[in-house]
C-alpha cells in the first residue's frame, strides 16, 4: 500500500440521482426516489477513493463491512455529495464513516470497511470450489 490516508481525511464523490437510482424490485418501482441499495454502492464507491490512491499494482480492496441510516429522501435529478472520512486505518482495514448530502439536507450517514489485500489472495478466496 502507498500514499496512506491520515484520520479525518476525507474524499467525495458527487453525483447525480437518476431514474436507475430509484428503489425498484423485479421491475416494479416502489418509490421514485434514491433507493438505499443504490446509495449503498456509492458509499462503498466514496471510500473506494481512498483504495484507488492507496493500492500498488498487485493490490485490490475488498468490501468488509456496510451500515447504512437512511434518514430522508433524494429524488431523482438531485445532486448528491457523498463524503467518505477516514475514521481507522489498522493495518490493511480502512474504516469511513459516510454523510450523504442533497444540497442542505443530510440524506444518510454510515460507516464502510475495507480491506487491501494481495490479488493472488484475492483470486484464491473467489476460487469456486
Amino acid at each position: 500500500m502507498k500514499n496512506l490516508p491520515q484520520i479525518g481525511e476525507s474524499r467525495v464523490f458527487r453525483k447525480t440521482v437518476t431514474e436507475a437510482d430509484v428503489a425498484a424490485f423485479h421491475g416494479e418501482v416502489l418509490h421514485a426516489v434514491y433507493s438505499t441499495f443504490a446509495m449503498a454502492r456509492d458509499m462503498e464507491w466514496s471510500s473506494r477513493l481512498f483504495f484507488v490512491e492507496m493500492k500498488e499494482g498487485d493490490e485490490e480492496g475488498v468490501g468488509t463491512h456496510l451500515s447504512i441510516d437512511h434518514l430522508g429522501p433524494a429524488f431523482v435529478g438531485d445532486e448528491l455529495e457523498i463524503t467518505a472520512k477516514v475514521v481507522r486505518l489498522n493495518g490493511n482495514e480502512l474504516i469511513c464513516d459516510i454523510e450523504v448530502r442533497a444540497g442542505d439536507r443530510l440524506v444518510a450517514t454510515g460507516k464502510t470497511g475495507q480491506r487491501m489485500l494481495k490479488r493472488e489472495k484475492l483470486d484464491s478466496i473467489f476460487k469456486k470450489p
